[in-house]
């Protein structure tokens, strides 16, 4: 089978959406059908064309940027030219110019599979807010002519309206999760390197350094956390520097966070690869999620701490808190409650 997935950002760039549809295209590549991505060329140090891993990987021109979306003049004419060649299209939401290409994927005679990864939620202004609506109305589009809507949990579906509004073309499907196992060697040498054998406990957070995934709620916490364990230290894994949209955001927490930094509670890790996230969840007592709205839908991040026998202490969001309500593995806070966090992750320790 001959399949085109389509997204406005795809790897290097690193989210959960991009995690999700790498495993996805791998996936498929390995049972043998023929995967392209569609995405865009926000970065023009990237080719225009690659062939990575089985997957083909066509990158469309991007013109401008608008907030953390892209303008790409030629996605059109790239979506229909592809299409002409698939038997399959994969839509991922939220994404601005999905409606243009699931209308071609209908005009074309192809059925088109729409996954939703989460809400969107721009920065406050209010430039940000008519862009978010726009996003939204495509959204709506793209459903109206998807033959099928995926979405991760039915936790997430009863309760984001636009998913109840598409209910009956839903379809439940748990994300890929895809870890390689760590050596004993490995995980020893990650708690080698960052000096962890005598700081403890170690909680971990792995996200994009944005709004929407509560750092604060976990800054707001270390006071007591540090009054009842002085050698607790945070390792936080993932983009913490010049994350489109997030700038201001992050202006207001790096003093804060830097002060926790300088007396080593506080250690950024950047992007880690797959196997050196391996390594990193055996060291950690505890894996964060304090996200605050619709934009987390489950995170990814909760399971591969679980199969390496970490726990969890989750926002009570429909769909992030599933992992740990399913397994049992951790605990489930209020959303925003830096008080209840420093009560659960206690009460793990």
């Amino acid at each position: 089978m001959r399949l085109l997935i389509v997204l406005t950002y795809y790897r290097p760039h690193t989210s959960g959406l991009t995690i999700y549809v790498e495993r996805l295209a791998h996936a498929l590549a390995q049972s043998g059908h023929q995967v392209t991505i569609l995405t865009s060329h926000y970065d023009k140090n990237l080719p225009r064309l690659e062939m990575l891993d089985g997957v083909r990987i066509v990158r469309s021109p991007v013109m401008m940027r608008i907030s953390k979306g892209v303008i790409m003049p030629r996605f059109l004419l790239d979506a229909w030219r592809l299409m002409r060649e698939s038997d399959v299209v994969n839509l991922h939401l939220p994404q601005f110019d999905a409606a243009g290409a699931a209308i071609l994927g209908r005009l074309a005679g192809r059925p088109v599979v729409v996954t939703y990864h989460c809400d969107l939620l721009m920065p406050p202004g209010f430039f940000n807010q008519v862009a978010n609506q726009a996003v939204h109305l495509m959204n709506n589009l793209t459903a109206l002519f998807a033959n099928t809507v995926v979405t991760y949990t039915q936790d997430y579906a009863d309760h984001s309206p636009y998913l109840t509004r598409y209910a009956h073309k839903l379809r439940i499907i748990q994300p890929p999760v895809v870890l390689p196992p760590a050596s004993p060697e490995a995980v020893a040498q990650f708690a080698q390197r960052y000096e962890l054998d005598h700081r403890r406990p170690v909680i971990g957070m792995a996200a994009r350094f944005a709004a929407e995934k509560g750092v604060e709620v976990l800054l707001n916490a270390l006071p007591a956390l540090l009054e009842r364990y002085p050698q607790a230290i945070v390792l936080f894994a993932g983009m913490h520097q010049n994350i489109v949209g997030e700038q201001e955001y992050a202006r207001r927490l790096m003093p804060q966070i830097q002060k926790y930094e300088e007396s080593k509670h506080w250690i950024f890790l950047g992007n880690l690869s797959p196997q050196e996230m391996a390594a990193f969840y055996p060291n950690l007592d505890a894996l964060t999620i304090p996200s605050l709205n619709s934009t987390e839908a489950f995170g990814l991040v909760q399971i591969e701490a679980m199969i390496n026998g970490t726990p969890s202490v989750a926002s009570a969001l429909p769909g992030v808190r599933q992992p740990v309500l399913t397994t049992g593995m951790g605990q489930v806070v209020p959303i925003g409650d830096s008080q209840a966090l420093a009560h659960a992750l206690t009460d793990i320790f």
